[in-house]
């Protein structure tokens, strides 16, 4: 569960922190390399919701498939497009506040999506776990506000990551326990 939200991190640290044509090349290969594994934090999500009741699962679920989706937009317009047009021209050109415009919008409704998915597990990891999904909550929740707006830029992007995958980790560790009975089995 930890290591989409790790490799991101990663990832982050290697982020320029500007497009230009002097880190243009390796913007867009980078978004290359992130293509795949934005997707597996849905993927997570995905796993940590297959015990939930279906009124949670399916909207859960399909949060996950929409930050999927809209993330991977986001990296594939304002990473590979933005990337290969500025080192194409030598330099941004006034097209690319319009490149980045909609890579924006993408991945704003991804992260919307991706906060959705955590609340919604969150909420299904409570359901059977009670107070032992606090600590991931804490973590996740907060981690993925961050990241409605610092993508995995450093330092508060690879932070985000960081907190995401031990939010994750121990949500996954809290659904894995049932809750032990209290009072006599043999009754």
């Amino acid at each position: 569960m930890a290591l989409p939200g790790l490799a991101l991190a990663g990832f982050g640290v290697a982020h320029p922190s500007g497009l230009d044509a002097a880190t243009a090349q390796w913007w867009a290969t980078l978004h290359v390399l992130l293509l795949p594994v934005f997707p597996l934090l849905a993927a997570a999500l995905w796993i940590l919701l297959a015990p939930a009741p279906p009124v949670l699962r399916r909207p859960g679920r399909l949060a996950a498939f929409g930050f999927a989706t809209f993330y991977t937009g986001l990296d594939a317009v304002a990473g590979i497009a933005a990337g290969t047009v500025v080192r194409a021209e030598r330099g941004p050109t006034p097209a690319l506040g319009e490149v980045f415009a909609i890579g924006d919008t993408l991945g704003t409704i991804g992260a919307w999506s991706f906060l959705a998915a955590g609340l919604i597990l969150v909420a299904a990891t409570a359901r059977h776990a009670g107070w032992r999904a606090l600590p991931g909550a804490l973590l996740l929740l907060p981690a993925a506000v961050s990241f409605l707006d610092s993508h995995i830029f450093w330092p508060r992007g690879v932070l985000t990551m960081i907190a995401i995958a031990a939010g994750l980790v121990l949500l996954s560790l809290a659904g894995s326990r049932r809750p032990s009975r209290s009072g006599s089995q043999g009754a």
